[in-house]
């Protein structure tokens, strides 16, 4: 018989992963805010997609959702963690097991497969039978602030954590890989919920234009509700014809104002 999992160190697995998961939302939100809206708000106003600032209610509720987001991440982390340890899982360990050119690539997959899972089941929980159980809270936030980058209701808190046991049983990663990936995922969230465009103007007339996400397309799909589904990259919306009419549109007028 295999020995039954000790109930301390669950607990203690799960404070870690909260621990963890909670200092990194805020240390990169906490950078964001501080930049955005403290340091250089003065400077950078006229990069401020919607011009206003996020109230202060919709920065509490931000951070309570947040919070409860945190939990949930943690649950479905430990609980990841503990059926990886009996039915096995594709971390490893020793770099030598696979190579430095997989260490790389897995990252770079990892990202795309993340990507696609964002843009479908994102899309998804915009149907009308859907949204209310599990994306109205995120969309609370009309003019989003680097604060709500975690503010989901818990089904979609639930969701976005499945990128981890999904990756866990799938893809062959270094732990370390993988800590790469969140900081990437984390980074690119924030940046996309801080509110200011930082792309230059001319980004979008370039092919990396049509390839990757800007703050812009997700601010924009915050406050009109539908189009721009996407999350790193714009190839989903630009295939399956989801962009807001008006995204290039207000690209260019954010990155022009003088």
């Amino acid at each position: 018989m295999k020995p039954k999992p000790n109930l301390p160190n669950l607990t203690e697995m799960f404070i870690g992963i909260a621990v963890e998961q909670w200092l990194r939302y805020a240390l990169f939100a906490g950078i964001a805010w501080l930049l955005a809206y403290v340091f250089f708000k003065k400077r950078w106003w006229r990069r401020k997609i919607i011009q206003r600032d996020p109230t202060s209610a919709d920065v509490w509720r931000e951070l309570r959702w947040s919070l409860l987001t945190v939990v949930i991440y943690s649950l479905v982390g430990t609980t990841t963690i503990l059926v990886s340890k009996t039915t096995g899982q594709k971390f490893y360990w020793k770099i030598g097991s696979h190579s430095w050119l997989w260490f790389f690539s897995s990252i770079v997959i990892a990202i795309f497969i993340h990507d696609t899972y964002f843009y479908w089941t994102h899309r998804l929980m915009h149907h009308r039978r859907l949204f209310r159980w599990f994306h109205r809270v995120h969309h609370q936030s009309t003019n989003p602030s680097p604060w709500a980058a975690y503010s989901f209701a818990p089904l979609e808190a639930a969701v976005q954590a499945a990128i981890f046991p999904l990756l866990v049983f799938t893809l062959p990663m270094h732990p370390f890989a993988f800590l790469i990936f969140m900081i990437w995922q984390i980074t690119f969230n924030v940046l996309g919920h801080m509110g200011y465009e930082y792309h230059p103007h001319w980004l979008m007339k370039s092919w990396i234009g049509k390839f990757i996400n800007t703050p812009t397309n997700h601010v924009q799909h915050h406050e009109k509700m539908r189009g721009n589904y996407g999350l790193y990259f714009n190839y989903w919306d630009r295939l399956m014809g989801t962009n807001h009419p008006d995204y290039e549109a207000r690209f260019h007028e954010v990155t022009t104002r003088s």
